[in-house]
């Protein structure tokens, strides 16, 4: 504040970038595309939030959980975010004159932080990556046509298929799994509501695991919506698509009967939210 900066001035392109492939090299969540999609539409910065490219040319380094055996409490002690920062633009993978919040460029910040510590085995050596790709990959097709985020660490295969168990909700996907966990067996689990609409907001998936994040959204009659149990659902992260195996005729006709559930909010600040808020896809603005 005491040198004038403020937001969109100090976000760049650039900027957005560096984040982005810091954010692949070491995490395996979700949060930063959501939050980043928030960035790029508020700021107006050209660029492509999916980030086909970064996910294709970047390897994942980080041995941290929930795919992994350390936590972040481990990566501080080792360092933390600066040494990682550091390691990375000394392997000439970020852009050292980025500018950054503190008014400095990137290498000027790192040039005083020590390197990672010597015989650290959290973050592993670039030519011997966890993973050769990045972990979050955007997949297309009829059920998320505007994209969907998938954290994919390699334990779980590139390819599912399989009958869609429909949730209207994170509670009651929560209860069926404890009533009766083998009927989960072979199935693709789609819990609807809990988007920027229905959540309100988009609440953390992650007592169910929830692998796909899309921006079906349901509470309008998209695709997320019009899926029922028994419908197949097919994964496949080499062609980077999410597909359900119903025919456009038959997804239309579930179109023109369908009606949208409740909301939970009826008045007061949730239900404007509800009413204003864009999709994930368009960073869930509220003021278009």
């Amino acid at each position: 504040m005491s040198v004038g900066w403020k937001i969109p001035f100090g976000v760049t392109k650039d900027g957005l970038e560096t984040t982005r492939h810091h954010y692949s090299y070491i995490t395996t969540k979700c949060n930063g595309h959501r939050h980043g999609t928030w960035w790029i539409y508020q700021c107006c910065v050209a660029l492509d939030c999916y980030c086909k490219k970064v996910s294709d040319e970047v390897p994942f380094l980080a041995d941290l959980k929930p795919s992994g055996k350390y936590v972040m409490e481990d990566l501080h002690k080792i360092g933390g975010t600066p040494a990682v920062l550091r390691y990375l633009l000394e392997l000439g993978f970020l852009d050292a004159d980025c500018l950054t919040v503190t008014g400095k460029t990137l290498a000027e910040n790192l040039k005083s932080c020590p390197p990672l510590s010597e015989g650290q085995e959290i973050i592993r050596p670039f030519d011997n990556p966890i993973k050769k790709t990045g972990h979050l990959q955007v997949l297309r097709g009829n059920l998320a046509p505007d994209g969907s985020v998938a954290k994919i660490t390699g334990k779980e295969g590139l390819y599912f298929s399989g009958p869609a168990l429909v949730f209207e909700g994170e509670e009651s996907m929560m209860k069926a799994i404890a009533e009766d966990p083998m009927s989960f067996k072979g199935k693709v689990v789609v819990i609807r509501g809990e988007g920027p609409k229905g959540g309100p907001g988009m609440p953390e998936m992650l007592t169910p695991t929830s692998a796909i994040m899309g921006a079906g959204l349901g509470k309008e009659g998209g695709p997320i919506g019009l899926v029922r149990n028994g419908d197949v659902i097919t994964i496949d992260v080499k062609e980077r698509r999410i597909d359900v195996e119903v025919a456009d005729e038959e997804m239309e006709q579930r179109r023109k009967t369908w009606s949208p559930p409740p909301y939970k909010a009826t008045s007061g600040v949730l239900y404007k939210y509800i009413k204003n808020v864009q999709s994930a896809a368009r960073g869930c603005v509220t003021d278009e």
